[in-house]
């Protein structure tokens, strides 16, 4: 395999060399083409997803094909306008001169994508970079092999081999991928394994977006409406099972209505998913995952939920009761639908456990207080967050996405994503009408130049 893509990455750089091929108008045919087929495919989409991890096809079209249409739409309407060089003001030193930023391709891109949204996640991030003239290499999960096939059906018909590739594989695969040498690599999974993807690209200095995750707090103060608060909140914990990046981690409630809150959160969850049946629910993605979560629940306060089955790997939404911090469960992203509730009864001890976790992907505060959620806002660092909702943040394209600290490096999404996935390239024009003599040797004119440093002195 590693000869194949060796070879794979040297056509890919002929591909790069060849003007028409990689023309602004030749990659918004390509969006195109990419966008009627991924709208021939999508029953094809929901069933593979489906058959992955059980995800409703409601699911499927709200949080994987409404979000890539979007980001294929955006793009094939502004690439013209977007990749434009921008003209920027001259220095004085260089008069006469008109000054340019081009925006050009990195070159061969990799991205790796996760289990959990196994289309969009995927598809997403390929399509700025082949927007922006890259070639890619995707590597979808091994954990939802269905979906993986029919995103390497739909580039074989869209792409070129040089232009976009589908590699499909486990660990051994990604190894192989990561020990080449890419102009760009773009991960999302969890923190551990970014860490291991960003020690391996450091040998050739590679540049790169890593979107990960933690433990994303959500407060609750005493001003909240609690009925829109305990729906959201639901909505945002327990779609997909949880099994979402930017899902709150854990509940801050004010003590002054904890008790009341979390009689609601449990009235709500009964609404949403009936007790004798969780059609509208996901399942979680596979054995090992399953076996993790359910072990979290092991001397733990159980609220509400706890029910599993193994046969499905089935967990159901569980609300947990104040777990220590030093448990396994909070120790690192819970990433399924476990929720564990604490309270607080000031801002000291809000901060106390926000800060004792490293800086979150997402927050989100729900309060009537213009003021109280301005002091959570300015008072902790997260990657982006909502007030008086959960995780919306992500659908907006003109919202740049992605962590900060041990939750991610760079952004996507939109402009964003052109502007992660092109490199600036600045350029001066110099004008040969005129040739100011005084930068040349012999250094004649020192005291000119030092009137003039007083400018800007």
């Amino acid at each position: 395999m590693e000869n194949d893509i060796k070879e794979l990455l040297k056509s890919q750089d002929q591909f790069l060399k060849t003007a028409s091929k990689t023309s602004v108008e030749n990659r918004i045919s390509i969006l195109k083409k990419l966008k009627a087929c991924i709208k021939a495919y999508e029953q094809d989409i929901v069933d593979a997803i489906y058959k992955d991890f059980q995800k409703p096809e409601f699911e499927v079209l709200t949080t994987e094909l409404f979000v890539v249409y979007k980001e294929l739409n955006l793009f094939i309407k502004n690439l013209k306008k977007w990749s434009k060089p921008k003209s920027v003001s001259s220095a004085w030193l260089n008069f006469p001169s008109s000054d340019k930023i081009h925006y050009v391709p990195w070159g061969k891109v990799l991205v790796i994508a996760p289990w959990n949204y196994p289309f969009q996640l995927a598809i997403t991030p390929a399509i700025g970079a082949i927007a922006c003239g890259n070639t890619v290499v995707l590597k979808p999960s091994e954990h939802a092999p269905h979906t993986a096939n029919i995103l390497k059906k739909i580039f074989n018909e869209v792409f070129d081999e040089q232009q976009g590739k589908v590699i499909t594989g486990a660990v051994d695969t990604a190894k192989i991928l990561l020990e080449q040498k890419w102009n760009y690599v773009f991960f999302t999974g969890s923190v551990p394994v970014g860490r291991i993807v960003s020690e391996q690209i450091a040998k050739y200095m590679t540049p790169h977006t890593l979107e990960l995750g933690g433990k994303n707090p959500c407060i609750v103060d005493s001003t909240a409406k609690i009925d829109i608060a305990a729906r959201r909140i639901c909505w945002g914990k327990f779609l997909n099972a949880g099994q979402t990046c930017i899902a709150p981690d854990y509940l801050m409630v004010d003590s002054k209505i904890r008790d009341e809150f979390q009689e609601k959160l449990i009235s709500t969850l009964k609404e949403f998913y009936s007790e004798n049946s969780y059609r509208d629910y996901t399942r979680l993605i596979h054995d090992a995952h399953f076996e993790k979560l359910t072990g979290f629940l092991k001397n733990l306060n159980i609220i509400y939920g706890g029910e599993y089955d193994a046969k499905t790997n089935f967990l159901a939404p569980t609300l947990v009761d104040s777990p220590n911090l030093s448990s396994p469960l909070m120790e690192e992203e819970i990433f399924g639908p476990i929720l564990p509730i604490y309270s607080y009864s000031s801002f000291d001890e809000l901060e106390e456990m926000i800060t004792s976790f490293e800086k979150p992907l997402s927050l989100y505060v729900f309060s009537e207080s213009k003021d109280f959620a301005e002091q959570v806002n300015e008072t902790f660092e997260f990657g982006g967050g909502v007030i008086n909702d959960t995780i919306v943040h992500f659908v907006n394209d003109k919202l740049p996405f992605g962590g900060v600290g041990d939750s991610g490096v760079g952004n996507y999404h939109g402009r964003a994503s052109f502007d992660t996935f092109t490199r600036r390239k600045p350029i001066v024009y110099r004008k040969t009408w005129l040739d100011i003599p005084i930068k040349y040797p012999p250094y004649t004119r020192v005291d000119t130049f030092k009137s003039f440093l007083n400018l800007f002195r």
